[in-house]
Order: C-alpha cells, then sequence, then structure tokens
C-alpha cells in the first residue's frame, strides 16, 4: 500500500517522532480552521462576535469531538488488522465503520440543530449574541456528516501508518478556508454564517482529498461484500468507538459547565477567553497528535502480539510529549500578549481589559501544560490495546473535577 507504514519494525522514538510531526503539522493547520474564523470575526465583526464564536467553542467540541473519538476508535480496530496482515477483515471493518458514520451522521445533524437554541439559553448566553452563536452552531451542525468523511477517511489512514496524505488535506484546506473566510467575511458581508460556511466548504475538500489517496493509493478497498450489516461487527465497531466519542463528549461537557459560568461574567470575559483558548487549542495540537500516532503504533504492534514495542513506544512518547510541552508553556508566557491582540480591536479601554484576562488564563495554562501532554499519550496507549472503557471513565473524573 502507498503511503503505508508498517510500525511493528524500526525505532519505536523515530517511528513515533517522525508519524506525529506530519499529523502535528496537519492538526495545526486543522486548528486554523477556527483560529482563522476567531481572528478575522474579532477584527472585522467585532468583540460582540468574537464572544458569540467563544460561545459556541465547547458546543462544537462535543460535537465534533465526538465525530473525531467515533472515528479513531473505528481506527483501533482497523490498525490491528493491518498490523496482523489481515486484509480481508480490513476490507470488512472499513464498510461497517462508514455504515456506522452514514447513520451516525444523522442522528448528530438532526439533534444539534433542534437543540442548539434551548442549550445556549441554558448556559446563560448574553442576550446580545445569541442569534449569532445560534446561526454559527446551526450552520456547522449542519455539515456533521462532511466532519464524518474526512475523518473516517483520515482514521483509515493513519491505521495504516500513512499520516502525510491527511496532513496535505487539511493543509490544503486550511488555506482554502483563509480565502473562504476573507470572501464570505470581508468582501460578502456574510458575519458569522459566513465563517461557518468556509469551515464546512474547506473541510469538504480535505474528504476529497483523502478519499483520492484511498481510492489510488493501492489500499485495500472494501467490495459490496464487505457492506453488509453484520450486527456482530457493528458491535465491536462501537464497542470501540463509542467510548472514545463519549469520552470527547465528557471532556466537552466539563467545558460547557466552565463556559456557562464563563457566560455570566458578560461579553468581555468572554471574549478575553475566546482569544485565550484559541492560542490554547492551537499549543494543544501537538498532545493530539502525540496521541493518534501512539494509538496507531499500539494498534498494530498489539496485533502483531509485540507488548514489549509497546511499552517501549510508550516511554518515548512521554519523553517526547514532556519536553514538547515545555516549549508550548514558554510560548504562552512569552508571547502570549502579542498573539492575543490579533484577535482583538476596539477602545483601548475594554482591549486592555480583555488582554489581562486573557493572558492570566494563559499563565495557569502553562504550569500544568505537560500533564495534559502525558494524559493524552497515556491514555492513547490504552486505546491502542483496545481498552476505550477505562480512558471514558478517566474523562468522567475529569469532568467532576472540572465542574468542581
Amino acid at each position: 500500500m502507498k503511503g503505508a507504514k508498517d510500525m511493528t519494525r524500526g525505532n519505536p522514538f523515530v517511528l513515533l517522532s517522525g508519524f506525529a510531526f506530519s499529523l502535528l503539522i496537519g492538526n495545526v493547520f486543522q486548528q486554523l480552521y477556527t483560529f482563522v474564523d476567531t481572528m478575522i470575526v474579532g477584527k472585522y465583526l467585532g468583540v460582540t462576535a468574537l464572544a458569540a464564536l467563544g460561545a459556541t467553542e465547547w458546543l462544537v467540541f462535543v460535537m465534533f469531538g465526538c465525530v473525531q473519538g467515533i472515528t479513531q476508535g473505528f481506527s483501533i480496530s482497523m490498525a490491528k488488522r493491518f498490523g496482523s496482515h489481515n486484509e480481508e477483515e480490513l476490507k470488512k471493518d472499513m464498510g461497517g465503520s462508514l455504515l456506522l458514520c452514514l447513520v451516525l451522521s444523522i442522528l448528530f445533524t438532526g439533534f444539534g440543530i433542534i437543540l442548539c437554541k434551548p442549550v445556549l439559553a441554558w448556559l446563560h448566553t448574553p442576550q446580545d449574541m445569541i442569534g449569532m452563536a445560534q446561526i454559527y452552531l446551526r450552520t456547522l451542525y449542519g455539515g456533521v456528516c462532511i466532519s464524518f468523511c474526512y475523518n473516517i477517511l483520515a482514521a483509515f489512514l493513519r491505521a495504516a501508518g500513512d499520516s502525510r496524505t491527511p496532513l496535505i488535506a487539511v493543509s490544503l484546506a486550511a488555506v482554502c478556508n483563509i480565502v473562504l473566510d476573507f470572501l464570505f467575511v470581508v468582501i460578502l458581508h456574510l458575519g458569522v454564517f459566513g465563517a461557518a460556511f468556509a469551515t464546512l466548504l474547506s473541510q469538504m475538500l480535505s474528504a476529497v482529498c483523502c478519499l483520492w489517496a484511498v481510492r489510488t493509493g493501492g489500499f485495500a478497498l472494501p467490495g459490496r461484500a464487505d457492506f453488509r450489516i453484520r450486527p456482530e461487527r457493528l458491535c465491536q465497531l462501537l464497542c470501540l468507538g463509542l467510548p472514545m466519542g463519549l469520552q470527547n463528549v465528557i471532556t466537552g461537557l466539563g467545558g460547557v459547565a466552565v463556559q456557562s459560568v464563563i457566560n455570566s461574567f458578560g461579553t468581555i470575559f468572554v471574549a478575553g477567553f475566546t482569544a485565550a483558548n484559541k492560542l490554547y487549542g492551537l499549543l494543544e495540537t501537538a498532545a493530539v497528535s502525540y496521541s493518534y500516532a501512539v494509538v496507531s503504533y499500539t494498534g498494530q504492534n498489539a496485533g502483531a502480539g509485540d507488548y514489549e514495542r509497546v511499552r517501549k513506544g510508550l516511554g518515548a512518547a512521554c519523553v517526547l510529549g514532556v519536553v514538547t510541552s515545555l516549549f508550548m508553556s514558554f510560548i504562552m508566557l512569552t508571547f502570549g500578549d502579542p498573539i492575543l491582540r490579533c484577535f482583538l480591536s476596539g477602545e483601548e479601554k475594554v482591549l486592555m481589559q480583555t488582554l489581562e484576562i486573557g493572558c492570566t488564563f494563559l499563565k495557569i495554562l502553562a504550569a500544568f501544560f505537560w500533564l495534559l501532554y502525558l494524559l493524552y499519550i497515556v491514555r492513547a496507549c490504552v486505546q491502542g490495546m483496545g481498552n476505550t472503557v477505562l480512558p471514558m471513565c478517566s474523562s468522567f473524573l475529569q469532568l467532576f473535577m472540572r465542574v468542581g
């Protein structure tokens, strides 16, 4: 298979760092979707529009984090099939995963569009921005099927050790998103709807790129027989995918609880938190990349029955994570203020109040960033060995702590 990588051989540190680097660049570009949305909205539509996007941030994460988690869970089974060189079972896993993604995308879209308005009201979203927040959310939720399509195709490629193609796909999409943001928001004056619509069109481009790579890269493509409904296989895939999706939902609900409190402090506080959280999200991408790499590495080696390599890979990933997190903390502490200014416009007094809130948030995050990286890595290793329930339970503990 062109672009695939066998991670059952070679130095674990070199394999993980190389694989994660491609994922990191790709995830950075993927973060640019919302990063650029927020920056352009803040600069051209003002603090209220910026706060509206901030008020939806965790609700967006709940939905699309669930999509990412579910598809990543499906990839665990595919990585094991790839590691054991069982091509027929790999194709059946792919067919079953696509069927489940189709059904889930319909359910998620319906529930998301119906529930977004009452949920925004329940979160005490200020009246001056609830309308814009609702438009932004409903537009994104309307494109859940696009997110499922991209994420399952990218998950399949990563399971086979190909981190290069998702990188190319998401890089092209990020450039497209920047261009469309300027077109829809700055030139056509479509407001927050334009920012959300640009994101959906860009993600559609990344899905098309991944589909092209799967069809032309010599991968084991599922045939008609592989799409047959097999209840036992579908249940196995759901047992891997749903706990990982629920894990992200639980994390998101903790954020929603925090967002509810933040919303009660008014528009300026929400804007400062939003700007800082965007930088935090960008710097968190390395942790997400390491977790994807560890899941694929662990899945392939567990499929091959080599658990000693799993142990060595976990140690190498932890070293990478701690070193990277210290560098990211340095960026937050040193360059936080000038970066936050890129998101903000308006009166000097309002600007300084917003900056103070954002910089305080970043300082606290920087002190504990290394723990976040270790959490992502260790949890991914457990998931890669096929246990997605224990990491989900750890997310419940996170939720209780965060709400408290």
